[in-house]
């Protein structure tokens, strides 16, 4: 796989292929980790790519939980959110993805909707209620090397949607996979998972 730093640049986000997007896993996904996944694509280069899983909840960590590790205080009215499986790699580090309301040196703006970012002084302004409008936190990342991803949607791995609000963000977590497919104009059930076009 592609250093993270590598993919991250933001020189390389300029000549992105699916920066933004929602990847959609195909209903044939041999990968347990991705059975029904929705992925947010922050970077799709040469270099690789990188994205976070936004429809898998991790229910073994709460976020007061994770803030007590990080010896954070927990104010009573701060804003509590899931904390999701964001992918294989890296599973110990935490990523914030949010409206670009609030940003930092250290965030990157992955478009005019959406930014990422992954320093503890997120986590206590989301603690505080000062974070941003719209966010989730993922632990750890999915992420490919050089034209890996490429080849896996050739291969009728994944699908590719336009990323909305309700989509990335929303609740109903369950449900984000059915509504990804919908808003692309397919229902499950008529997919194949052999390769070829339909």
């Amino acid at each position: 796989m592609a250093d993270l730093t590598e993919i991250m640049e933001p020189e390389n986000a300029e000549n992105a292929y699916l920066s933004g997007q929602l990847l959609v896993a195909m209903p044939g996904m041999t990968d347990p980790r991705f059975e029904k996944a929705v992925i947010y694509m922050c970077a799709h280069n040469e270099d690789g790519a990188m994205g976070l899983v936004v429809n898998r909840p991790i229910d073994s960590m709460t976020f007061p939980e994770m803030l007590e590790q990080l010896e954070i205080d927990t104010p009573d009215d701060g804003d509590e959110i899931r904390v999701l499986f964001g992918g294989p790699v890296e599973q110990a580090r935490g990523f914030v993805l949010h409206s670009p309301d609030y940003l930092q040196d250290a965030s990157m703006v992955v478009d005019d909707q959406v930014a990422l970012t992954a320093t503890v002084d997120i986590l206590r302004a989301i603690a505080d209620g000062a974070g941003p409008r719209n966010c989730l936190l993922a632990l750890g990342y999915a992420g490919w090397g050089p034209g890996q991803l490429d080849s896996e949607i050739l291969h009728n791995g994944w699908l590719n949607v336009s990323a909305d609000d309700d989509l990335l963000f929303g609740e109903d977590l369950d449900a984000k996979w059915e509504r990804a497919m919908a808003k692309i104009g397919i229902d499950p059930a008529m997919l194949s998972d052999e390769a070829g076009h339909a």
